[in-house]
């Protein structure tokens, strides 16, 4: 391995867009959880594809690493340089290259947040619908296969990529899908790269479907006595075809965060967040039948809005959850986990969880998008601390080894990054071998974002 070799070489390409500042390296060194600071040597600042092509040709010919970094908002240590190298930061090549309402597709730069995007689209009538929360970059949610708060009515990213530009470890540029909707010829390999964390090739372009603005939009929070209650009414409503655009889950100790957080005043209580799209009648029925099945488990404070500022405040306080979480202890910092089961299953899963942390020493808020199954807890440890680091780890642990147990999966949206490679041979069995082979036959000297996902030396 000669780091130092590619950076020179690397020097000529890109000049003062390849930085080895101090404060550029510690930016691209971090996590925004509990892992370790794990600086690169360089950071790299590519504005084109025939840029970082060549950056990974020479980065192969060297053995050097490269990792992929968005906007850094990967929870797993994702985008941390875990053997230093070239943190490759795609965030100049964040360009809309092509709308087309009447497919209702655009294609774009993988440094575009979803918010950009949604900016640009707003005079089309149409808007990208996968809302992880963060700001995130589109190429960062292909490579996590990122999901969210819309997920129950939209899907997942893996469900709105079609085609994706990527660079491979040798500095190939090869493309997957095509702008048709659906096609036979050949391996999905625009499946294969979105959820691949960096791992097999570096997305430079994508691909994506847009979905028309809903022409009537509702949201409502509503409070129950139990998370019991409040999980069996998500249940409820998922088993009785309700159409739901977003449903949330946030326990007592959440709504106590958004109070302190955000001067609200929610009971500390769980709570669901609900929001409906579609016409304003189907809206409005939609909404009473949800009425219905929030009082047949209990529910109370049950107030709808259409404001669209009451609306935003809501999803914005919704979205900023992990930070109003944090200050449940002042100085903290958490480990974030997630799991998925079916919704058979949700309830017990979320009960189970917090008894767990209840006989714990540790506070840790449970939240997350139950309309799929999926939740997080937030695990609040002091920076440093040890033991606090294993407990969080220990109830991470029993969190996990229950949704497998449940016939579920270790994580539902966080991905795999660091954090959760322990359990993908218990998940995926011999199948995390086979994950292994095709990491080693698109990338044999092993450079791309090495240390993550799959086993390998």
């Amino acid at each position: 391995m000669s780091i130092e070799a590619a950076i020179s070489e690397l020097i000529p390409l890109l000049g003062d867009r390849l930085s080895r500042s101090k404060g550029d390296l510690a930016q691209h060194g971090r996590s925004e959880t509990y892992f370790a600071n794990m600086l690169p040597d360089a950071v790299a600042y590519p504005e084109s594809t025939e840029e970082v092509s060549r950056i990974l040709a020479t980065c192969h010919a060297q053995d050097c690493p490269v990792v992929a970094w968005g906007t850094g908002t990967s929870l797993e240590g994702h985008a941390l340089a875990a053997r230093g190298g070239i943190s490759l930061d795609l965030s100049r090549m964040n360009r809309v290259l092509a709308v087309h309402p009447e497919d209702m597709d655009a294609v774009v730069q993988p440094g575009i947040t979803r918010e950009a995007l949604n900016t640009e689209l707003r005079a089309t009538g149409l808007f990208f619908s996968v809302d992880p929360g963060a700001n995130a970059s589109l190429g960062g949610m292909a490579a996590t296969r990122a999901s969210g708060t819309t997920t129950v009515r939209y899907g997942t990213m893996r469900d709105n990529v079609t085609g994706l530009e990527v660079v491979l470890a040798d500095g190939r540029v090869i493309r997957t899908g095509t702008r048709a909707r659906k096609s036979a010829a050949g391996y999905d390999l625009t499946g294969l790269f979105v959820g691949s964390e960096g791992t097999l090739g570096i997305i430079t372009e994508l691909t994506v479907r847009l979905r028309g603005q809903p022409e009537a939009i509702s949201a409502a929070v509503c409070a129950f006595e139990s998370v019991e209650a409040a999980v069996d009414t998500v249940i409820a409503t998922i088993q009785s075809g309700i159409s739901m655009a977003r449903i949330e889950f946030v326990d007592a100790s959440t709504a106590r965060a958004f109070n302190l957080y955000a001067g609200r005043e929610m009971p500390e209580k769980p709570h669901l967040l609900v929001e409906f799209h579609g016409s304003p009648a189907g809206v409005a029925e939609d909404a009473e039948r949800l009425g219905e099945l929030v009082a047949e488990f209990g529910g109370s404070d049950f107030a709808w809005s259409s404001r669209p500022e009451e609306r935003n405040a809501l999803w914005a306080l919704r979205h900023n959850a992990y930070y109003a979480c944090l200050g449940l202890r002042r100085g903290a910092t958490a480990l974030v986990t997630d799991v998925c089961v079916p919704i058979s299953r949700l309830a017990e899963a979320v009960e189970a969880t917090r008894a767990d942390i209840a006989e714990s020493p540790l506070e840790g808020p449970i939240l997350g998008h139950v309309g799929d199954g999926n939740f997080h807890a937030i695990l609040l440890v002091e920076p440093g601390n040890e033991a606090e680091l294993a407990e969080a780890l220990r109830l991470s642990s029993r969190m996990t080894e229950r949704a497998l147990a449940m016939g579920g999966t270790v994580t539902g949206e966080h991905g795999v990054g660091m954090g959760k490679l322990a359990y993908m041979p218990r998940e995926h069995g011999e199948a995390w071998a086979v994950m292994g082979d095709i990491k080693a036959a698109l990338d044999p000297k092993n450079i791309l974002n090495p240390g993550k996902l799959v086993q390998r030396n």
